[in-house]
C-alpha cells in the first residue's frame, strides 16, 4: 500500500513538473535571441484586399506650399496603395528650407532624388554626443550647442526611420532638394489604423500635411465653418497643427519651467509658415571651425581631415575611405551586431560602384536591404534602385515576398505587370515623378525608352527577394530541358534556346530584333 502511494506521488510530481518545465521553455524560447538592440522576427503585416483588375501609374494629387518648399501627397485611397498598405509624398525644399520637425506612426524610407542637406533624428535617452559652434556669442565666447548625430544628405541616399523618431531636415545646399518617401502604415509598428499621420514638434502646417491629404481633415474644417465665427476664433487662438497646440499654456509653462509667453509662442500662434520654413540663421557643421583649424594646421586646404574621412567612410560607404581604415587597422564589422540603439546607421549610400548587379551596355541594380543597413530588419522594408540604358530591359520576374512601390527618378521606359490570371492589368510608358505599384507574385518587366530609365522601389521587406522568368539565373535555368519542352510544346531544340540565349544577369543589353 506505501509502495503504490509513493508511486502515485512520484507520477503526480512527473507531470506537475513537465507542465511547469514546458510553460518555462516556451517563454525562454519567444525570448531567445532578441535581446535590446538586436533585429527581431519579421512581424505579420496587415493584411488588405488586393483586388487589383487594373493599375495606373500616379501622379501626386494633393499639395501643400509652405514658406520654403512645398509638399506632395500621392492619394492614399487608391487600390494599388491600399493593397500595399502604405502612403507616398515626396517633399521639396527650397536653399535654406527647415522641414520641421515631426514624426510618424508608421517606419518611413525616403530616398533622395536631388540635392543635398543635413539631416537629424532624435532617439530618446541618447546622448548628445555632437557639437555645433553657435554664431551668437556670450562674453566674447563662441557658444557651443550639444545635440544628437547629424547626416550629411546627397543624391542617391536612402534613409531610414522607425516608427515615432523624431526628424528634421535643413537644405544646405545650392539647388533645391527633393526627397520622395514611403510610409509604411500597414507595417506592425503601427497600432493605429493605417491612415496617414504626421506629428509636428513645431509650427503651423496645413491640415493636409498632417493627416496626408485625407478627407477627414476637410470635414473637420467644414463643420467648424458651419458653427459660425466664434468657433473660428476659437481654433485660431487655440494654435498651431503641432503636438505642443493641444496643451494649456501654464502646463507647457510648468514642463519647461519657462514663462506662459514664451509657451503661447511654442504653441505657434497664428503661423503661415507651413511644414517648411526658411532658415534665416543657419547653423555649421558640427566642429566646422575644427575642420577649419585642422586644415590651417596641415597647410592643406584641399584635404579633409582623418576624422572628418573616418566618418564619411562609416556614413558613405566609400570603397576608398573603407581601404585607409583597413590599412590603419581599424576594420569594420559588418554583420550589425555592434550596433545599439543610439549608435544604429540610418543612410546608406547608392553610388554606381556598389551596384549588386552591372552591365556595361545594360545598366545597373543596387540593392539597400538588412544586410548592408541593418535597421531596416526592425522596419520590415528595403529598397532597390535601377538605371537601365537606352532600350535595355529589366528581367521579367516576380518579387517572391513583398510589394513594390516604384517611383521614377530619371528618363521614361515602359511597365508591363500581369496578375495571376495571365491578364496584363498595366502595360503602359511611364516617365519622372510618376508611381505604380507592383503586387506582391504579380509578374513585372520593365524596358528603357531612348532617354534611359531609372527608379527607385521601395519593397515591404527587409529582406526582399525576386524570381526572374528569363536570364542566367531565372527559372526557366533551372527547369530541364524535356520539362520545359513539354509544358511550352515546343521542340527540344527550341527549349535549349529559350534557356542558354540569354546569358545576362537581371539587366539584358538592348538587341536589334528577336532571332527566327
Amino acid at each position: 500500500m506505501a509502495y503504490t502511494s509513493l508511486l502515485s506521488f512520484s507520477v503526480c510530481l512527473l507531470v506537475l513538473f513537465h507542465g511547469c518545465f514546458a510553460q518555462i521553455d516556451l517563454v525562454t524560447n519567444h525570448h531567445q535571441d532578441q535581446p535590446w538592440g538586436q533585429p527581431q522576427q519579421p512581424q505579420p503585416r496587415h493584411q488588405s484586399q488586393c483586388q487589383l483588375q487594373n493599375l495606373n501609374a500616379l501622379q501626386p494629387k494633393h499639395r501643400f506650399r509652405s514658406e520654403a518648399g512645398e509638399t506632395e501627397f500621392w492619394d492614399q485611397n487608391e487600390d494599388q496603395f491600399q493593397c500595399a498598405g502604405v502612403a507616398f509624398l515626396r517633399h521639396k525644399i527650397q536653399r535654406k528650407g527647415l522641414l520641421l520637425p515631426s514624426f510618424t506612426s508608421a517606419p518611413m524610407l525616403f530616398y533622395v532624388e536631388q540635392g543635398e542637406g543635413i539631416h537629424g533624428a532624435v532617439f530618446p535617452g541618447c546622448p548628445e554626443t555632437y557639437q555645433s559652434q553657435s554664431q551668437q556669442s556670450i562674453q566674447d565666447r563662441p557658444q557651443r550647442d550639444q545635440h544628437q548625430k547629424l547626416r550629411r544628405l546627397k543624391e542617391g541616399d536612402v534613409v531610414a526611420l522607425p516608427a515615432g523618431v523624431a526628424h528634421w531636415i535643413f537644405n544646405n545646399g545650392r539647388s533645391q532638394l527633393v526627397l520622395v518617401a514611403l510610409v509604411d502604415v500597414g507595417n506592425d509598428a503601427n497600432q493605429l489604423d493605417e491612415n496617414f499621420r504626421k506629428f509636428f514638434l513645431a509650427g503651423n502646417p496645413q491640415g493636409g500635411v498632417v493627416t496626408g491629404g485625407q478627407s477627414r481633415d476637410r470635414n473637420q474644417r467644414q463643420s467648424r465653418t458651419q458653427r459660425g465665427e466664434r468657433e473660428e476664433e476659437e481654433s485660431q487662438e487655440s494654435g498651431g497643427n503641432n503636438v505642443l497646440s493641444g496643451f494649456r499654456d501654464n502646463l507647457l509653462a510648468q514642463a519647461f519651467g519657462i514663462d506662459t509667453r514664451l509657451a503661447r509662442k511654442l504653441q505657434n500662434e497664428r503661423d503661415n509658415r507651413g511644414a517648411i520654413v526658411r532658415m534665416e540663421h543657419g547653423f555649421e557643421w558640427p566642429e566646422e571651425g575644427q575642420r577649419r583649424q585642422g586644415r590651417e594646421e596641415e597647410g592643406e586646404e584641399e584635404r579633409e581631415p582623418k576624422w572628418q574621412r573616418r566618418q564619411e567612410s562609416q556614413e558613405e560607404g566609400s570603397e576608398e575611405e573603407e581601404r585607409e581604415e583597413r590599412g590603419r587597422g581599424r576594420r569594420r564589422s559588418g554583420n550589425g551586431l555592434e550596433e545599439t540603439f543610439c549608435s544604429m546607421r540610418l543612410k546608406h549610400r547608392t553610388p554606381a560602384s556598389s551596384a549588386d548587379v552591372f552591365n556595361p551596355r545594360g545598366g545597373r541594380i543596387t540593392t539597400v536591404n538588412s544586410f548592408n543597413l541593418p535597421i531596416l530588419q526592425y522596419l520590415q522594408l528595403s529598397a532597390e534602385r535601377g538605371v537601365l540604358y537606352n532600350n535595355a530591359i529589366y528581367a521579367p520576374h516576380w518579387n517572391m515576398n513583398a510589394h513594390s512601390i516604384v517611383y521614377i527618378t530619371r528618363g521614361n521606359g515602359r511597365i508591363q505587370i500581369v496578375s495571376e490570371n495571365g491578364e496584363a492589368i498595366f502595360d503602359e510608358q511611364v516617365e519622372r515623378g510618376q508611381v505604380i505599384t507592383v503586387p506582391q507574385n504579380h509578374a513585372v518587366v520593365k524596358k528603357a525608352g531612348r532617354r534611359g530609365f531609372e527608379w527607385i522601389a521601395f519593397k515591404t521587406n527587409a529582406n526582399a527577394k525576386i524570381s526572374q522568368i528569363a536570364g542566367r539565373v531565372s527559372i526557366m535555368r533551372g527547369l530541364p530541358v524535356d520539362v520545359l519542352a513539354n509544358s511550352f510544346g515546343i521542340s527540344r531544340e527550341e527549349a535549349m534556346r529559350l534557356k542558354h540565349n540569354r546569358q545576362e544577369v537581371s539587366v539584358f543589353s538592348p538587341r536589334q530584333g528577336s532571332q527566327q
